[in-house]
């Protein structure tokens, strides 16, 4: 069958000008041969099970579009009510009432139609008329038992709105007040909740390792590596001379990584120099994963399914097995290892003028943390400079190529936010004490801006050269999303212009937050823009990215925490090797698509395991300040309340229905809520003065109370 046949039968019959044909014509124009045919018919009838296309009366296949109907994913809201996201790029989210959400679940594949169309003020509402595929088969939560003969278990996620009935039978130990694992044997149906079984007591809940535990299981992550993948792991040695034959021995370079004080799985090691011509030698060594992890092994299935590392507040659960992440693949002070470099030259203007991808063999001179070379370059630390002296002169040869490249990057129109960061102290019993703030220093953005362009060069380099890749792309944003922006920052006097052909380039987005840059409404103007904007995600499509305003980018300088990254690795080592002939490039057509999809979904599960974790240690950690005042941001504004955040990155809300000053209106079009009687107004961006006043660690939430605004 034709590599990528899904996305070109999919793409025909979503083009404006398709007419609805019989199989047998599509099997006609796509020259699928006679002994062939009924799989490919099998094929299309897979496509239709799965709600990608429609069948007529007449046996004609067309798209779900033309057919009325509404195919996606829903997304529950905890009020019962939710929305469904189009497969079709740029097409607005179908808002479903609770009443017509049917069975559906969260996460659920569905077909709706549209029973309302959009107006100029609210979007198309529609109805399920169908559950393509269930997403979730599993439910962790807490145990209830009722009495002898059934159970309920409460889902942790807010967005699983029905309890998980449990028969007698189905307890398996479980006792009330225990996190469990619920798996679902029967989903619900009219009036009925789902039914399930318990496959896992994870422990009690209230417990902090338990609470972690949870969050990592509800996201299905999966931690503890299977015992055939560890073996595996076991059995990998540090490589010989014989693995440096053929390769560039780079092991004579003032090569050196810089990373994070309690990093152990180092990927990217750098050396820099400048020529005599006044241009710089930047040379960026990566890893060389791929040399151990071969394509099928059992390493490489476990790694494809975690698809990235995980990092927690204080756990870190990592796409490979620690000898390979922190020991055989990491680029460690003092030892012989294999790596994928790329050799630039850089003119003075941030060009790179020439490049040079090869397998090399690598020794790194020291091992530099972002602290470390910060305070040498901005601070002359004199016992650090002391120390690392060999070092030196080319850690301010690299602050300079760096000037340069951020210089570059600047005038393109790359949008930089600037928004604080901060760090989740924790004592030994793992109990959060502090939130401090975390700085973006000179050493992390020179790296950055390595990464950066490296990312670039190698993105461009494989798409001339039109091979199957994993490109990291950043659609541009709706104008939908852009119009509601433009509103929002014209509130405050600014305004986002548009391009000649009236699309917004990231340079004008730029010029808005240099604008607002060191003034108070920063933070909200930037939180905004920030969600006016698509979400980055994988593809084996090269179509730019338009936070870095880069035509190219791909992810290439991490292959130990991300499989895209370990997936190019493999087709640069066979473009390089010559042995990228006719069927390997079917071959990686093919997998490079899963690989895009599936890594894109699981870098969004981290990414919310991430934040759910952050916001459980918040929680415990403002539960001990019930009663204290601070000042905050208002951030949002909704139909229920406000939300305040902290200097700490804290966010609490401010229930409008708790209040007492005077009943508020929410006035979506001002981005604001108004007093009726006093007339008294908060928007996003104002600096009020709270006190915290409850704190719920199960549903990690904080509540304030508004004293005064500023």
């Amino acid at each position: 069958m034709i590599p990528g046949l899904k996305e070109q039968l999919v793409g025909l019959i979503n083009e404006p000008g398709y007419v609805p044909l019989k199989m047998e014509e599509l099997a006609k124009i796509f020259d699928i041969h006679t002994s062939e045919r009924p799989m490919f018919y099998n094929f299309i009838e897979e496509l239709e099970q799965d709600g990608y296309v429609v069948r007529t009366k007449k046996n004609k296949i067309m798209s779900a579009e033309q057919a009325g109907l509404f195919v996606g994913k829903f997304v529950a809201h905890e009020k019962g009510f939710g929305f469904v996201e189009s497969d079709e790029e740029f097409v607005q989210d179908l808002f479903i009432p609770a009443d017509y959400v049917e069975t559906a679940m969260h996460g659920d594949r569905v077909v709706a139609e549209v029973v309302k169309e959009a107006t100029d003020e609210r979007r198309a509402e529609g109805k399920i008329l169908r559950i393509v595929k269930r997403e979730i088969t599993e439910v962790v939560g807490t145990f209830q038992k009722c009495d002898a003969r059934f159970a309920f278990v409460v889902p942790d996620s807010k967005r699983l709105t029905k309890d998980v009935y449990v028969p007698k039978s189905g307890f398996n130990g479980a006792t009330t007040g225990d996190k469990v694992v619920c798996k679902i044997t029967l989903y619900p149906r009219a009036g009925k909740k789902p039914e399930g079984v318990i496959t896992e007591v994870i422990g009690k809940k209230g417990d902090r390792y338990v609470e972690i535990d949870s969050i990592v299981r509800a996201n299905n992550l999966p931690d503890d590596f299977p015992k055939k993948v560890q073996r595996e792991a076991e059995q990998i040695t540090a490589p010989t001379e014989a693995d440096f034959e053929g390769r560039l021995d780079l092991r004579d370079w003032n090569i050196f990584t810089i990373d994070g004080d309690d990093a152990k799985d180092l990927d990217d090691a750098v050396s820099v120099e400048k020529l005599k011509n006044g241009n710089y030698k930047l040379g960026v060594h990566i890893a060389d994963v791929s040399h151990y992890v071969t394509e099928g092994s059992k390493i490489d299935k476990e790694a494809l399914k975690r698809a990235t590392s995980v990092y927690l507040v204080d756990k870190v659960i990592p796409m490979l097995p620690k000898e390979l992440s922190n020991g055989v693949c990491s680029l460690n002070r003092g030892e012989d290892k294999l790596a994928l470099s790329v050799i630039m030259e850089i003119d003075k203007h941030g060009t790179v003028v020439d490049h040079d991808i090869r397998e090399t063999v690598i020794d790194s001179k020291a091992r530099m943390t972002y602290t470390e070379v910060s305070d040498i370059l901005e601070k002359n630390d004199e016992k650090l400079c002391k120390t690392f002296a060999h070092l030196v002169d080319d850690f301010r040869t690299a602050e300079e190529l760096a000037r340069i490249l951020m210089d570059k990057r600047d005038r393109r129109g790359a949008i930089d936010f600037n928004f604080p960061e901060s760090k989740i102290v924790l004592d030994s019993e793992g109990i959060p004490v502090d939130i401090e703030p975390y700085e973006r220093r000179i050493a992390n953005r020179m790296i950055e801006e390595f990464m950066l362009v490296t990312n670039e060069i190698v993105a461009e380099h494989f798409y001339w050269l039109t091979m199957p890749f994993v490109y990291r792309i950043h659609e541009n944003p709706s104008d939908e999303k852009m119009a509601t922006l433009g509103k929002f920052i014209s509130s405050f006097g600014y305004k986002v212009n548009n391009g000649k052909d009236e699309e917004v380039h990231p340079k004008a987005l730029q010029t808005v937050l240099k604008k607002i840059a060191g003034k108070p409404e920063e933070s909200a103007i930037s939180a905004i823009m920030l969600r006016s904007l698509r979400q980055a995600r994988y593809s084996p499509n090269c179509e730019g990215h338009f936070g870095l305003a880069a035509k190219f980018y791909c992810h290439f300088t991490s292959p130990i925490r991300r499989y895209p990254d370990l997936q190019i690795h493999r087709v640069i080592k066979e473009v390089i090797n010559g042995r990228m002939d006719k069927k390997a490039k079917a071959h990686f057509e093919a997998v490079v698509s899963y690989a895009s999809d599936h890594s894109s979904e699981q870098e969004r599960a981290a990414d919310v395991a991430e934040r759910e974790v952050d916001d459980y240690y918040k929680a415990v950690y403002m539960e001990k300040r019930i009663g204290q005042e601070y000042d905050g941001t208002v951030s949002g504004v909704t139909n229920f309340g406000i939300f305040v955040e902290l200097p700490s990155s804290v966010e609490g809300l401010v229930r409008l229905a708790d209040m007492g000053d005077d009943y508020y209106n929410y006035d979506e079009e001002n981005f604001c809520v108004l007093g009726e009687r006093t007339k008294k107004m908060y928007k996003i961006g104002d600096s009020v003065r709270i006190k915290v006043v409850n704190v719920d660690i199960d549903r990690k939430e904080i509540d304030f109370k508004i004293l005064k605004k500023y």
